[in-house]
């Protein structure tokens, strides 16, 4: 598998370029070239400052020289782990993304971007989406408002988006930002865009950027111009950045921004070693920022190009006639032509059926021993909260756990932070208008539950582990909370109150358990208020952290889902309020806290998807359950399952790029910049991306179920592109 290893043993110097498909050995040879370097790569002393010529060393430590670069942070984890694990933790060496590498660097070296670009000398912040989003917005209100900003079937807040997004996709493709108006002039002349819309994007980008430099915030965008434009191109910087790094080490550089390549040609060029592993039918993030085709220009840089031909799963068995039957079915005529036993597929009328069903045959699968829960993925073009939630709740009536990847849904989806989100508006003044009734009374029940304790369940699945999963005994349930809301509930637009249980008259028909349950929130509201008038609750996030503590972490059990939403609001909410903290000392509006937690609870409450926290691996159930991930997310996320069921593979989504594609990103690519977009090129870019889905996913399973409904959730006919490939499979109920 690995060509030319005498030599690379021989002269570590040389670059090297490694190529292979999914699963065929790209990562475990990037491991293999790190053991080697790090045997000849001497660590640099330490310094107190990454700046400082003069920073006094620290005795005994060193700074890693080798840089290892991974796709994103779950693929950073896994990486960094195996080369510890190959290593045995001897040897020191930088992990992190792209973007993450670009964040430190301006952080790193902001002294150096405030003299050059002649800055106010303030640490800088970075924006979350979600808070660039919404200052963005109060930004441009004027130009909203007057209809400047605005395309058909777009909303104003999709417009802010485009165009933030705009700058992002110019700063890591390398372009200057003020060529973003012709760019798009050029792109969508076809379309007949008008040239007055992308005038004032330009114009109103240039000013979002003075506004956030003048504040010292930095969002995804800024941060890769200043790295690109400025850093980069700085002769002081590159004598740092050669001092400190001696090899580079890059994973599946195809999800990689164009930019990144102007950085690794600068550390080749002077003298640093690099390792790159390449897939041709990558590209996950392309129409994201990534530049596929242009990060395959650093094969000329490399001495050394190993091909991996290893393959897996089952592309090679049926990986192009797959290809063949999907993409290139008009020229492609496959007579009599049935696919292997190992590719099946579960058709039906209705989506509701086939949902049933294909939960119906995981867990006949499970419950044979054919398959472990963990060793199955169910992925979609567009995982929905119906399936989501109709694939969990009957896979879960079998004692099979079942986790979404990296399920990006609005925080306000979970009801623990919805009951969050309504204490604080009863807590501090002014609020009165976020709570009604339905909000309080879903408080009472998600506040009042608390665990069961020591329930003795017979298991049906020791895996699903059903006794640490016990479920929280709802100490006031939905009657009881309508009751309760309906007489104890005090409106008032600016104290909203919760009366004594007595204000109900007939109190008595509650019960003991939800009459005590009630008292305990509101005494604690209560006291919680109190003392927010005397100054001593240090903020809201004090107040959101000592109400998980006292209701939803005390002697109860809350699901790794739960948990994660828990840790986004706390995260998201922490950021907010450093933002506006900045914000009140640059420009004190001085509206109070009740102004900003009203602004904060009612963007949460608009459906705005907050940052995934910092990937924390699932233990326990979690770790054993049956994957549920969208097409982007699953090959982000580059796992392999035994067992794939491709739900709704009827669909015509598995074709276009939908929400994996941002506004105008095949107009950024290094190859297409100048170049007016044409239909035929949207036509070859849809079969270039369902080839790489195929390939991609086919390298990942050894078991294929094809699951389609003729009828899609709106009752339209599902005519996809995978149609040819489901006629061509075994029916799993013939086979059955």
């Amino acid at each position: 598998m690995v060509a030319n290893l005498h030599k690379l043993r021989a002269k570590t110097s040389d670059s090297i370029w490694i190529v292979g498909a999914a699963r065929s050995g790209k990562t475990a040879r990037l491991v293999e070239q790190f053991c080697l370097w790090s045997k000849t790569v001497k660590p640099m002393p330490a310094t107190v400052s990454g700046l400082g010529q003069s920073g006094r060393r620290r005795a005994g430590q060193t700074a890693p020289a080798i840089l290892v670069l991974a796709a994103n942070g779950d693929n950073r984890l896994e990486f960094a782990d195996r080369i510890a694990v190959a290593t045995e933790g001897k040897y020191a060496f930088h992990s992190t993304t792209p973007f993450g590498f670009f964040e430190q660097e301006v952080l790193l070296f902001w002294p150096l971007l405030v003299q050059s670009l002649n800055l106010k000398a303030q640490f800088p912040l970075r924006l979350q989406p979600e808070t660039e989003l919404e200052l963005a917005a109060r930004l441009w209100r004027r130009e909203l408002d007057g209809g400047i900003l605005q395309q058909t079937g777009a909303s104003p807040n999709r417009m802010v988006r485009r165009t933030l997004d705009l700058l992002q996709l110019a700063a890591v493709s390398g372009t200057p930002r003020e060529e973003i108006p012709s760019i798009l002039e050029r792109g969508f002349a076809a379309e007949g865009g008008s040239n007055s819309l992308w005038t004032s994007m330009g114009e109103l980008l240039e000013r979002w950027r003075e506004w956030c430099l003048a504040r010292g915030f930095l969002t995804y965008g800024i941060v890769c111009e200043l790295y690109w434009r400025y850093l980069l191109q700085d002769e002081n910087y590159q004598q740092h950045l050669a001092s400190r790094y001696q090899a580079v080490i890059a994973d599946d550089v195809d999800d990689y921004p164009a930019i990144s390549s102007h950085l690794f040609d600068r550390m080749l060029d002077r003298g640093a070693m690099g390792a790159f592993s390449y897939n041709r039918d990558g590209g996950v993030r392309l129409g994201l920022g990534a530049d596929t085709e242009y990060l395959a220009r650093l094969e000329s840089r490399c001495r050394f190009v190993e091909n991996l031909d290893a393959t897996a799963g089952l592309a090679p068995e049926i990986g192009e006639l797959a290809v063949n039957l999907a993409v290139n079915s008009e020229g492609f005529y496959a007579l009599g032509l049935s696919l292997p036993g190992s590719v099946r597929s579960l058709e039906t009328t209705s989506r509701a059926q086939l949902l049933r069903e294909t939960a119906e045959i995981i867990a006949a699968a499970v419950k044979s021993a054919a398959v472990e829960p963990s060793e199955i993925a169910v992925i979609a073009p567009g995982m929905d909260a119906i399936a989501r939630y109709s694939l969990t709740e009957i896979l879960a009536r079998s004692g099979i756990a079942a986790v979404s990847l990296n399920d990006q849904r609005p925080l306000s989806t979970t009801p623990e932070i919805r009951a969050l989100l309504t204490l604080l508006a009863l807590v501090y003044p002014g609020l009165g208008r976020l709570v009604d009734r339905d909000a309080v009374a879903e408080m009472l029940v998600i506040l009042g539950s608390q665990k069961q304790r020591e329930v003795e369940t017979e298991d049906l699945n020791p895996a699903f582990n059903l006794q640490s999963q016990s479920q929280n005994i709802k100490s006031i349930d939905l009657v009881r909370a309508g009751l309760i809301a309906d007489h104890c509930f005090c409106p008032d637009l600016d104290r909203p109150q919760l009366l004594p249980i007595t204000a109900f008259p007939r109190w008595d028909r509650l019960g003991h358990r939800a009459a005590a349950a009630y008292l305990q929130i509101a005494e604690w509201i209560e006291q919680q208020r109190s003392q927010q008038q005397e100054r001593l609750l240090p903020s809201p996030i004090a107040l959101l952290d000592r109400a998980i503590q006292k209701f939803l972490m005390n002697d109860r059990y809350l699901a790794y889902d739960r948990l994660s939403a828990l840790r986004e609001l706390m995260e998201t909410a922490a950021h907010y309020w450093e933002i506006h903290g900045r914000m009140e000392r640059t420009e004190p509006q001085g509206g109070g806290d009740s102004e900003t937690i009203a602004r904060f609870i009612q963007l949460l409450r608009q459906g705005t998807v907050t940052a995934n926290p910092f990937p924390v691996r699932p233990e326990g159930p979690a770790a054993r359950a049956v994957t549920l991930a969208n097409i982007f997310q699953y090959r982000s996320s580059r796992r392999a399952h035994k067992w794939h069921f491709w739900l709704d593979a009827g669909s015509p989504l598995w074709r276009v790029g939908g929400a994996a594609t941002l506004f105008g990103a095949p107009l950024f690519l290094r190859s297409q910049l100048g170049r007016p977009w044409e239909p035929e090129d949207e036509t070859a870019a849809d079969q270039q991306r369902l080839r790489r889905i195929l390939v991609d996913l086919l390298s990942r399973c050894s078991v294929l179920y094809l699951c389609h409904s003729e009828l899609a959730v709106n009752g339209q006919e599902q005519t996809g592109p995978l149609l040819p490939l489901i006629h061509s499979s075994v029916s799993c109920q013939q086979s059955g």
